[in-house]
């Protein structure tokens, strides 16, 4: 693990630099994807850009709120310093919420604009297990496989690598599809569900994973529940959208003969 990053006498932490560039990264791609899909690439990219805002000060702001005692006596900690305290799901929220509304606004299609911001979801995946990785805070199960990570003098599952490449595989499929989607949003969901499927089983080499109350993995539990849900749309929109028989002058379908 490398947490921080020494740079002549001063300090950074890696997992900050990693969301920054990774932010920029994110950015980058959406642009590419939305141009590639012929879409207004200026409209898309503000959307991801409203999105990032959105979700970085109402994950700070969320965070500020449940904890807000220690906030109380001191106003200029809400605002300063910006390396740490963060609520991800107030973050979430707060930035659906900027690119629904934004999106509206600007009257953008909703299916062919979720399969633009696809790959950048995907690549915010991994920039997030990246800043893992290095930072540390996550870690995976023992191990005495030999790509295994010394961690805390233990060997373990580089689990964030393992999602890393989940990932890349993802983008991968998102790619080969570009060109051959049927219909608007399928990007998304192929997208979507073979991620939720990969950590559906790479969550199993985590150690400190999110448990319930009944010792399930919670993360585990979520990823099956959207793989379904994608599976079924992606079902369902295929019938949808599923080429129609041909028929004859008197509507009855053509002999096999013919």
């Amino acid at each position: 693990m490398v947490p921080t990053l020494h740079i002549g006498r001063f300090v950074f932490p890696t997992a900050g630099l990693t969301f920054i560039l990774g932010a920029w990264l994110c950015l980058t791609v959406i642009e590419r994807t939305a141009k590639r899909l012929n879409l207004d690439v200026t409209a898309t990219y503000t959307l991801a850009v409203a999105g990032l805002l959105a979700g970085f000060i109402g994950a700070r702001l969320t965070f500020v709120a449940l904890y807000w005692p220690a906030y109380q006596q001191n106003l200029l900690g809400i605002v300063w310093p910006l390396t740490s305290g963060y609520q991800p799901w107030g973050g979430l929220v707060c930035g659906v919420l900027a690119m629904f509304f934004y999106g509206r606004a600007r009257q953008l299609p909703l299916a062919a604009t979720l399969d633009a911001l696809a790959p950048g979801l995907i690549l915010g995946f991994m920039v997030v297990s990246l800043a893992d990785f290095l930072g540390g805070p996550g870690y995976g199960t023992l191990t005495a496989v030999p790509w295994g990570v010394s961690q805390y003098g233990v060997r373990r599952h580089p689990v964030q690598l393992y999602e890393i490449l989940a990932g890349g595989v993802v983008l991968l499929a998102w790619w080969q599809l570009a060109t051959r989607r049927k219909y608007a949003g399928q990007l998304f969901l192929v997208a979507l569900a073979i991620y939720s499927a990969a950590r559906l089983v790479l969550d199993a080499f985590r150690d400190n994973t999110w448990l319930t109350a009944g010792g399930y993995h919670a993360w585990q539990l979520i990823s099956f529940v959207i793989m379904l849900i994608c599976l079924f749309l992606l079902a369902y929109l295929h019938e949808k959208h599923a080429a129609p028989a041909v028929l004859t002058d008197n509507n009855t379908p053509p002999s096999p003969l013919t």
